[in-house]
């Protein structure tokens, strides 16, 4: 750079300057028409596969078929946790979905925005309960809970979820969001030629490590509320924390996910025999990665700790990782290492009358 000061005069420094600064705007540019002709895309593909499956199930003009099989008639909503191992687990059910007989969907909304319109709740919930095309069917996507029994319907979905240590989630969205990972590494990230590192970021006061940045799982358990979304709300984590127990079948945490996983295959063999041992080839067990993520100073937690939102975000993670050791306690045992599940532990008896 210093030989082209010496030998090019200023103002052709100065075109060639502008002349740099024009062609990156324009590659910016490009790039950005370029996912959105891919999200275009994507949704094109999406509305060609439904159609074809319809016709699929269709093809004879046989409409007025029989009521589905109970275990036929089930749906499993994952409202997924960003960066808690969802890919992870849902790449599972991807592989499975052939083999075992039953849809996988992924819940794509415009910007990743997880509250629903109310016209939107209302059409997602008719299509959930009514599509008998797509059942057996595993539903997942960044949304918010949503309580189907406000809706009135007939039938209510399997509510599944993952929660994650509160910072060590936001630390791995943070460097997401800048260097993205190796599930998807050629993808342009929102932030990406940010260097700072997270330390450097809550040293700095910086917005994306804010303590704000870490309302999240409550707020995705608690549901549509507008008071969900109020940042500190108690009574957003109260909520969260009652549709955890009342509307939740099983919620694991991403450091103990072979369990849960283990636990799903044991509940639902319908939707995940097969899934333990998938997880445990490696293959899917940490499918993706974030690149150049580096673990937080003492320093930093220590900051982040001070604040009451972590304070609530993590009283619910505590409350979560409570639920799912007290389940994990009466449904698998340890032994050489390795887990094993529990048998069947009641039976029947003393049935009358007695048949002759």
């Amino acid at each position: 750079m210093g030989l082209l000061r010496i030998m090019m005069p200023p103002k052709l420094q100065l075109l060639s300057i502008l002349a740099f600064g024009v062609s990156m705007l324009f590659i910016e540019n490009q790039i950005q028409k370029l996912e959105e002709s891919r999200a275009k895309l994507e949704r094109t593909i999406a509305r060609h596969e439904v159609r074809e499956v319809e016709q699929r199930h269709t093809q004879d003009g046989v409409r007025d078929t029989p009521p589905l099989a109970e275990a036929e008639d089930v749906v499993i909503i994952y409202n997924r946790v960003p960066k808690t191992a969802s890919t992870s687990f849902t790449n599972i059910a991807y592989d499975l979905c052939g083999k075992n007989h039953f849809h996988v969907l992924h819940i794509n909304t415009t910007k990743n925005n997880p509250v629903m319109s109310l016209q939107d709740q209302v059409r997602f919930v008719r299509n959930v309960t009514s599509w008998r095309e797509m059942k057996p069917g595993f539903y997942h996507g960044h949304v918010a809970f949503l309580d189907f029994s406000k809706y009135g319907v007939r039938g209510k979905p399997v509510y599944i979820n993952v929660v994650r240590d509160p910072i060590q989630r936001l630390v791995s969205y943070y460097y997401f969001l800048r260097f993205g990972d190796d599930y998807r590494p050629g993808l342009r990230r929102r932030k990406q030629g940010d260097k700072k590192t997270f330390d450097e970021c809550v040293s700095a006061g910086g917005s994306d490590c804010a303590s704000e940045k870490l309302w999240l799982q409550i707020p995705f358990f608690c549901g549509h509320y507008s008071e969900c979304w109020n940042v500190g709300s108690r009574w957003a984590l109260d909520q969260a924390k009652y549709n955890l127990l009342n509307e939740y079948l099983l919620v694991g945490v991403t450091e103990e996910l072979e369990d849960f996983i283990m636990m799903l295959e044991a509940a639902l063999p319908r939707f995940f025999k097969g899934a333990t041992g998938l997880y445990k080839t490696g293959k899917k067990s940490h499918l993706r990665k974030t690149t150049e993520k580096k673990p937080p100073t003492k320093e930093s937690i220590a900051k982040l700790q001070q604040s009451d939102i972590w304070k609530m975000e993590n009283e619910f993670y505590e409350f979560a990782l409570e639920q799912f050791q007290f389940i994990r306690a009466h449904a698998v045992r340890e032994k050489d290492g390795e887990l094993y599940l529990l048998a069947q532990n009641f039976f029947y008896e003393k049935i009358y009358p007695k048949v002759n």
